[in-house]
């Protein structure tokens, strides 16, 4: 009778253990989406062209397309804007670059050095956008514009231009100029 009972109870504390036991956990584990590149391309060359016209031509060693259809540039950018002659009135050559499918405009950035070689001015800053739609350059960033001819320097924080840089306004503007005059 003892060895029954002994034996019922060893088998009532098997079936407890043998069902908590077989409860099965339900960590169902949710996948995050993927945000990395989609593609990866070497050796990028854009152009772009109006009338049959080139007027941008931008190189990269390395562009990444993302599922939103942006495209990042993390090496180097050099970028060369055409006249109506064809021959390349300004360059451009930055650390990095992203261009925004959504609001269709690039962003170049780091160490951002842009030479206009009708004017003989060289352009500094950290960051420049630039919309292909209206052909505007902009940025609220710290400039410095050199003048080769005249060694005159003009520093302020923000600019707009055409994609040529050749009318360019400066906010916040500071600089030494020459000034001719009667002087008195």
């Amino acid at each position: 009778m003892i060895g029954r009972l002994i034996f019922s109870s060893l088998l009532a504390v098997f079936v407890a253990i043998g069902l908590t036991g077989c409860k099965e956990e339900s960590t169902v584990k949710k996948s995050e989406p993927y945000t990395g590149p989609l593609e990866e391309i070497n050796d990028v060359q854009i152009l772009y062209s109006e009338k049959a016209q080139l007027k941008v031509k931008m190189k990269t060693p390395l562009q990444y397309k993302y599922q939103s259809s942006d495209r990042v540039y993390p090496k180097t950018v050099n970028i060369e804007f055409y006249g109506p002659d064809q021959q390349v009135e300004t360059t451009l050559r930055a650390d990095s670059g992203h261009y925004f499918q959504a609001q269709n405009y690039y962003r170049v950035m780091g160490n951002v050095v842009v030479i206009n070689k009708k004017k003989n001015e060289e352009m500094y800053t950290p960051e420049l956008n630039w919309n292909p739609t209206t052909k505007k350059v902009y940025t609220d960033k710290p400039v410095k514009v050199l003048n080769k001819n005249t060694n005159e320097r003009m520093d302020g924080v923000g600019l707009d231009t055409d994609q040529s840089f050749s009318h360019y306004f400066l906010r916040k503007v500071n600089g030494v100029f020459r000034l001719n005059g009667t002087g008195n």
